[in-house]
């Protein structure tokens, strides 16, 4: 199997560009910690410090802080110097990050499509991303090629839809937060394409441009085991589909992958090992559509290979492979060790 791997430029801006990609993330979480404000209210002729933002589910929240007095006025000059100087350093770094995508531009660099990226930046935003949703399918190989500083053939990477894997056991919510039902998804869609809706198939999303948002979870056994949540009509209906238990179940893939543009974005995904076991296994199947299969077989072998040639330590024996079939492993192992 060849691979294309990063020349000394692109492997050097890679390293620079997951540093300067921390460090904006951090600068985001630490600006987020002074969001609102903190003001003077009046009350029976006595000013109070109040601290008031507007929290993940729209609502606003306001704290009492105490009566004016020399301890609140420090405490509110300090907020205000530390949030001043939070969101100065976020801008740099953002500044910082729109250079860094413009050199790996230059490079060569950029991989994922920019709506792909755009709907993985929300989820992240959100707190969905390997919280109970994590992308499987062929997007799946931008956080492989980029973990092992490779590019793959473009031919196995072309792909028309983004496949999202739903974990229903743990649903779409945000620790702390309300719950976000399914409509929730196709909302969040939307403000990455205002395009955006639901497919006469109740789990998919599409766009003016035919790209393709599949919500899929794994098939319940028994079917009534699976909690179904109160869904508007405008809600995706995770497609159940035999077989992504296990992916369901397999270590979480937390990648930096650029998109077409350069720009950084996290992708979270599955275990490659588990990812080419489950794909040789689809292949497999005799009710798999014949173009599909030999995709599926291309990808499994690919993703094997470069996972035994750069990702040494993930070994195909390790335990993390427990939660697939014996039979399964070994049958792919046979097939996918040259």
């Amino acid at each position: 199997m060849d691979f294309v791997e990063f020349v000394t430029d692109q492997s050097r801006e890679a390293i620079n560009t997951r540093q300067r990609y921390q460090a904006w993330r951090n600068a985001v979480e630490r600006e987020r910690g002074f969001r609102g404000s903190m003001v003077w209210e009046t009350s029976k002729g006595q000013d109070y410090l109040f601290r008031a933002y507007y929290a993940e589910d729209g609502k606003r929240r306001q704290k009492s802080l105490g009566r004016r007095s020399p301890e609140t006025k420090a405490l509110k000059q300090t907020f205000e110097n530390e949030r001043a100087a939070a969101i100065a350093s976020r801008k740099r770094l953002d500044e910082a990050l729109a250079r860094q995508a413009a050199v790996n531009r230059a490079l060569g660099m950029g991989r994922v499509p920019l709506i792909a990226a755009r709907i993985l930046r929300l989820l992240d935003q959100r707190g969905f991303l390997g919280k109970g949703l994590r992308v499987v399918g062929t997007n799946a190989l931008y956080a492989y090629e980029a973990a092992a500083g490779v590019f793959l053939d473009p031919g196995i990477t072309a792909t028309g839809d983004l496949d999202l894997l739903f974990d229903a056991r743990r649903g779409l919510n945000l620790v702390g937060d309300p719950a976000l039902s399914q409509d929730g998804l196709v909302d969040l869609l939307r403000r990455a394409d205002r395009s955006f809706r639901k497919s006469p198939q109740g789990f998919r999303a599409e766009n003016d441009e035919g790209y393709l948002v599949d919500l899929i979870t794994p098939l319940r056994r028994p079917p009534w085991a699976l909690a179904s949540a109160a869904a508007g009509a405008d809600a995706l209906e995770a497609a159940e589909i035999e077989g992504l238990s296990w992916l369901e179940n397999a270590p979480a893939f937390d990648q930096v992958a650029l998109d077409e543009r350069g720009a950084p974005l996290r992708l979270v995904t599955v275990d490659p090992r588990v990812f080419a076991i489950h794909k040789h296994w689809i292949a497999k199947r005799a009710d798999r559509d014949p173009l599909k299969r030999r995709r599926d077989d291309e990808q499994a072998r690919t993703v094997a290979a470069l996972t035994r040639r750069y990702l040494g330590h993930l070994p195909f024996e390790a335990p993390d492979l427990l939660m697939l079939p014996r039979g399964v492993v070994e049958e792919a192992m046979a097939e996918l060790a040259g």
